[in-house]
């Protein structure tokens, strides 16, 4: 009879053993998900200040430094002539 209660008692000690590693594993699982939530939320509000920071200083850099228009002589280019005008120029019927 003794040997019966030793095999409980080790299956007992096995099962506790078991279901405590499950419990560890589940939390450590659990920590990781919220770790990669949180660390996705930081990344994605860095990128956003990222993307908000570089077009605030693209547009300063267009407002502050834009070069100015000088005015250039421009000359008024000839007319050309139509190839054409005198291919289909209209005739009297007959």
């Amino acid at each position: 009879m003794a040997a019966r209660g030793q095999k409980n008692a080790q299956r007992s000690r096995a099962e506790v053993e078991r279901a405590r590693l499950y419990a560890a594993r589940t939390a450590w699982h659990d920590g990781q998900i919220r770790r990669r939530t949180r660390d996705n939320l930081i990344a994605g509000i860095v990128g956003g200040l990222l993307v908000v920071g570089a077009v605030t200083s693209q547009s300063v850099h267009a407002a502050v430094f834009a070069p100015e228009p000088e005015p250039t002589e421009t000359s008024t280019p000839a007319p050309i002539e139509n190839p054409f005008s005198g291919l289909f120029s209209p005739t009297t019927a007959e």
